[in-house]
């Protein structure tokens, strides 16, 4: 149920003396918050994958294989 139905719900039940444009202005501050929050998770949705990808290259890079390679050809570079 989301923040907006509960606050339907339960704002007649108490008997707050919410009145209808009270009632929609916190609507619209919980549909404005509730868009900050999935906002935000998609940040750090893209933020998580972005890592994901750059360990994966990095482990990538320096497995022994492809590590020996790119120091054996640095050394043949150099004249070692």
């Amino acid at each position: 149920m989301s923040m907006r139905e509960r606050i339907t719900k339960l704002a007649p039940a108490r008997g707050s003396g919410l009145q209808p444009d009270d009632l929609r202005r916190l609507q619209q501050r919980v549909e404005h918050l509730e868009a900050l929050v999935e906002g935000l998770q998609d940040a750090i949705h893209r933020d998580s994958t972005r890592h994901e990808d750059r360990m994966s290259e990095l482990e990538r890079r320096i497995e022994p294989e492809i590590l020996a390679k790119a120091l054996s050809d640095d050394a043949r570079r150099r004249g070692l």
